[in-house]
Formats: structure tokens, C-alpha cells, sequence
């Protein structure tokens, strides 16, 4: 939902959140902080902007450069949730499933080997295990920019071109905090944007440093039409990228975002993949951790990775190399 905000609406909810961050500013010693430096990862709006790249975008920057990292989740969307902390990877290997790490954990387990994983609605209690059992020197607190309880010492904001200054607050639109709260991060990332619209946004938001982000598909080797299938966050823009690659999607299937695949699903895309005689279904990342615990499917399943191209290429990263310094 687009338009200026309701001040009413932005009063009971917008204004809580505003005061909740503020106290927690002006309270510094009741933020809990880890040894370790803490680079936080997050958006201001409810639902996909392409975070989760980012967050292992980092990850592979930190392990090539000799660190050894770990990601902090609360594994939002698992079917089990036990106490404590689920070490989801321990930089050797994956040691949980889907349903005790989430699907985006587990996702990041798999692309970033060299990074531990941690799942605990205690962020802290998920970095105390990384850096004291595992052996980490660095953390990225996934979805964090809410989570003011933890300390950090770089805030990474993630956000699509106009988004959060044409957004409303919750629950009049998508954004969980207001705008003006922007202005706390110290690096905006812009999906789809060059570095001049990044740019833009981030001085109309009040942060200092931008860069864009332009994101490609790895398109899988097959020859014939395809049927695509999605249970993410604004799926339609996985769709649009399939067919600006050139695959010749003969139909699209969306699911809500987080969807735990069943045998009743994966009997409606084998019906469209007969209707349509695709030889190939098309799926992410994010979607292929779900898929595995139903086991053989009677389709041929395509994962398609997602590449990210940063522009400036160095500003990210040499903001996350000064807060090692």
C-alpha cells in the first residue's frame, strides 16, 4: 500500500516503535553486546527487499578474507521450535533440517559453507554459542534492524526505490517502523538501483553511504518451456527475471511466502506441468530447502541461484572491513 502516512495509524503503532528504539538509544547499557563485532542486516518494511542475498553476500566477503563469520536468525516460519540455540551449520557442515532451522537458515548454511548458522529467538544467545563453541570472530544479525536489544556496530539497511518514503506504517501499509527511523542505518542497499538512484534514496532517508544492487538469475541448462513456481516474497519478480533471462515460462504458480510444500501441491504443479508439457519447473533457493522433505518429486525440479552485482562495488564491503579495523 503506497501514499503518506495516516498520522493516526502512524500514532499507534509508528510512535510506539519510535519511542521503543529512542529508549533503547538513549539506554545504551541495557543493549545486550558480544565480544565479537556485530554487523546487523535488515529493512524497515514487512516482507521481502532482498535481504537475505545481501546477508550472504557479506558471509562469502568475510570467510574470503580469512574471517570466520556467523549468521544470526530467528528462524522465522520453522515447524519446530525448541529452547535454546539450533546450530543449524558449524563452518564444517549442516547439522540441521529445514524444520529445526527455517528455510532461509538452512539456504544460507548451504550457500556460505564457511559460515556458522545459528537459529535462537536470543540473538545474543546465538552469538555467545558462535563465538564461544564455534570458534567465530564476526557476526551478521539477519532481519535485525528491529532487533535493538543486541548492539551492533554496523547497520546495513535494505530497501527498494521509494518503498519506505511512499510507505505507510503498520497496519495502513507494510512498514514497521517510520520513516525518519531510516536514518539510523549506515549503509542503504538498493536492489535494482545504480549507484546514482542508491544514491538518492539514501540522502532522501537521511544515510550517508548507498550503493545499488543489480540481481541476475543462473539459469539452468534444458530446452523447452518451463513452469515456475515461488513461495517467497513478491514472487512475480522471480516470473519477471525467468523471461528476462529468455526461459520460456509457460506458467507461474505462487505460494504464500515460507510455504511448507505437501504432497496436494506438488499434485497441482505436476497437473500444470502436463497441461503445458514443460519439461522443467523453475524454483529458488529459498523454495528448493522445502521441496527436499517430500523427496522424489514426479517433475524435474531446476533450482535457480541468484548472483547480486553491487555498484559502487566497494562500498559495503569496505564499511564492513572498517568496523573489523
Amino acid at each position: 500500500m503506497s501514499g503518506r502516512s495516516d498520522p493516526l495509524l502512524d500514532s499507534l503503532y509508528g510512535q510506539v516503535m519510535r519511542v521503543r528504539r529512542v529508549w533503547s538509544e538513549s539506554h545504551p547499557d541495557r543493549r545486550r553486546r558480544l565480544v565479537r563485532p556485530v554487523i546487523s542486516v535488515g529493512n524497515l518494511s514487512v516482507g521481502g527487499t532482498g535481504k537475505t542475498p545481501v546477508v550472504a553476500a557479506i558471509a562469502q566477503w568475510l570467510v574470503a578474507q580469512g574471517h570466520r563469520p556467523s549468521i544470526l536468525s530467528r528462524g522465522y516460519g520453522r515447524a519446530e521450535s525448541p529452547e535454546g540455540v539450533v546450530v543449524v551449520s558449524d563452518r564444517e557442515g549442516v547439522l540441521a533440517g529445514v524444520d529445526r532451522s527455517g528455510d532461509e537458515p538452512l539456504m544460507l548454511a548451504r550457500h556460505v559453507p564457511g559460515a556458522a548458522v545459528c537459529v535462537s529467538p536470543d540473538r545474543y544467545l546465538a552469538g555467545a554459542v558462535a563465538e564461544r563453541t564455534l570458534g567465530c570472530t564476526v557476526h551478521i544479525l539477519d532481519d535485525g534492524f528491529q532487533h535493538v536489544q543486541l548492539a551492533r556496530d554496523l547497520d546495513v539497511l535494505v530497501t527498494s526505490i521509494g518503498e519506505i518514503p511512499n510507505g505507510c506504517v503498520i497496519p495502513a501499509g507494510r512498514l514497521r517502523e517510520p520513516m525518519d527511523m531510516a536514518s539510523r542505518a549506515h549503509v542503504l542497499v538498493v536492489p535494482g538501483a545504480t549507484a546514482g538512484a542508491a544514491s538518492a534514496e539514501a540522502w532522501a532517508l537521511g544515510i550517508s553511504l548507498s550503493c545499488g544492487v543489480q540481481r541476475s538469475l543462473k539459469i539452468p541448462s534444458f530446452t523447452g518451456p518451463a513452469i515456475a513456481v515461488a513461495g517467497i516474497a513478491h514472487p512475480e519478480r522471480f516470473f519477471e527475471m525467468l523471461r528476462e533471462a529468455g526461459c520460456a515460462v509457460a506458467d507461474t504458480i505462487e505460494f504464500p511466502d515460507h510455504h511448507r510444500y505437501a504432497k496436494a501441491d506438488v499434485d497441482r504443479i505436476g497437473e500444470k506441468v502436463r497441461e503445458t508439457s514443460a519439461v522443467a519447473v523453475l524454483s529458488t533457493e529459498k523454495d528448493a530447502v522445502r521441496f527436499e522433505t517430500l523427496g522424489a518429486l514426479p517433475f524435474a525440479l531446476y533450482t535457480v541461484p541468484l548472483a547480486l552485482q553491487f555498484d559502487p562495488p566497494d562500498v559495503l564491503f569496505e564499511s564492513v572491513r572498517s568496523v573489523l579495523a
